[in-house]
């Protein structure tokens, strides 16, 4: 279990366009999932699919930390209690993944406060238990 510290977000920030650098993140990231999927399909467990991702994400030569957790810092006070994020790819890409047949919009709310705590710009929702993953794969820019 890793744990991630958070700088001041400037508030026009997520008006910026992403780096390239990051798109290619983002791009590699989502290359990984289809990879994944396409070779196991749905139905199966979410730690199976986290494990065959960040395998996936290693052969692409990205870094990534598994189950990391992000401290809520309130009133200058860091509080432990936070929240834990499935995947962060080179320090900067949140991947929640899910093994779900419906999504719920909580998820999606879960992706955007992750990126906020940990300030981070970009996240991606990715639930394996579809038949095509494209329809399972949300991306967020922060």
């Amino acid at each position: 279990m890793t744990s991630i510290h958070q700088n001041s977000i400037p508030s026009n920030r997520n008006f910026d366009p992403i780096s390239r650098e990051l798109d290619e993140i983002g791009r590699l990231v989502v290359d990984a999932a289809y990879t994944v999927h396409k070779n196991l399909g749905p139905g199966l467990l979410e730690k199976v699919y986290e494990i065959c991702f960040c395998h996936e994400l290693l052969k692409r030569g990205l870094f990534y930390m598994r189950q990391v957790d992000i401290p809520v810092v309130y009133d200058n006070l860091v509080f432990d209690e936070g929240l834990r994020l499935d995947v962060l790819v080179e320090n900067e890409v949140i991947c929640e993944l899910k093994a779900i047949e419906i999504v719920n919009p909580v998820w999606e709310a879960q992706v955007l406060s992750h990126l906020k705590l940990a300030n981070k710009r970009l996240g991606y929702l990715i639930n394996f238990n579809v038949v095509n993953i494209g329809a399972g794969i949300k991306r967020f820019v922060h």
